[in-house]
């Protein structure tokens, strides 16, 4: 299966222990993670920000992801496929990357439950699929 995480379920996973930590794992292990640019430059941002982890070491957990995700270009969404502006570069991600799911905790993007084919599922609900 074919995973988008958004940044919110990433930092999760890299700043607490539980759901999102062990999704980032199952993931890993017997899927196929995408990611983008933006997401890992918005990971990079709040890991050194609020996270207040060390730049070398960010640079070291983006690496990792470069490694064993497919980095795509966001595909363009229509302005109008969700609430957030912001959110359209994630939605593109999923896009492009031809996922099955993009998990996320962003209630604006959960609130549309699909975009296309790619269904939009809670980190829980994502979890309770796979494992």
């Amino acid at each position: 299966m074919r995973i988008v995480l958004d940044t919110n379920v990433l930092l999760a996973a890299l700043g607490t222990r539980g759901l999102c930590e062990a999704l980032l794992a199952v993931c890993l292990e017997g899927h196929d993670l995408v990611t983008s640019d933006h997401i890992l430059r918005e990971l990079s941002r709040h890991l050194a920000g609020k996270f207040r982890v060390p730049r070398r070491r960010v640079r070291e957990i983006v690496a990792l992801l470069r490694e064993q995700a497919e980095v795509v270009e966001p595909a363009r969404v229509p302005s109008g496929a969700c609430g957030d502006p912001d959110d359209l570069p994630v939605l593109g991600t999923a896009v492009a990357g031809d996922a099955d799911l993009l998990v996320t905790g962003d209630a604006d993007l959960l609130a549309l439950g699909s975009h296309g084919r790619i269904a939009i599922v809670s980190p829980r609900a994502c979890y309770d699929r796979l494992a």
